[in-house]
């Protein structure tokens, strides 16, 4: 994964009325840790941010910090509960021989036998692997896979030097049959059922 650069500034004032003046003037509150050193906070250009993570959630950036370059990761977005729009990134310094944990989507791809649909169990999975390395998406096939079948994370081809804790019989994707839905009962059988029950019977005394 190659890393994107970005701009960004020291942030001197923290605050709410702060971040709300930052934010309209284009710029992005955001903060930059990691194990070894102090958390700093910066003002990350806003446009050029919302386009890096809007696709991918574990973007790699080369940031630079008032001509300080860090390699960072980024590892939370704050969004505005209604409008969607970034309110906070957090960014994690890392090295380009460091590994790191994220999670990376799952992707399913082909057709299961006619006849059958597919159950996703799994959306991510939890792997280890270098910061430079990390993959978009892990592809997972189920073209042709008949009823009954299951993938599970042992099944999972990984890109090298990924690696994952998860249990590998932990399922990812199981193929069915989908059950048949009753037919809904139309308006001329429910009055034909009531017509059936207001006549008396011909014998009847």
């Amino acid at each position: 994964m190659a890393a994107i650069s970005l701009s960004a500034q020291l942030r001197e004032e923290t605050g709410k009325g702060a971040a709300r003046r930052a934010r309209r003037d284009g710029k992005l509150p955001a903060v930059i840790y990691s194990k070894d050193t102090e958390t700093r906070s910066l003002y990350l250009p806003a446009h050029e941010t919302f386009l890096i993570v809007k696709d991918n959630a574990n973007a790699l950036v080369s940031v630079d910090i008032e001509g300080e370059k860090q390699l960072a990761l980024v590892k939370a977005v704050q969004r505005h509960p209604v409008r969607r729009d970034i309110l906070h990134v957090d960014l994690l310094a890392v090295s380009r021989t460091e590994k790191v944990d994220v999670d990376v989507a799952i992707e399913v791809a082909g057709e299961t036998a006619p006849g059958t649909i597919h159950n996703q169990e799994m959306f991510e999975l939890a792997v280890s692997c270098p910061a430079v390395e990390i993959p978009e998406s892990i592809s997972v096939s189920i073209e042709g896979l008949e009823e009954g079948a299951v993938v599970r994370v042992a099944d999972l081809t990984l890109p090298e030097d990924v690696e994952t804790a998860v249990d590998g019989e932990e399922v990812v994707v199981s193929v069915m049959i989908p059950e048949e839905e009753p037919e809904p009962e139309t308006e001329e059988t429910a009055e034909g059922e009531e017509t059936a029950e207001a006549e008396p019977a011909e014998d009847a005394e």
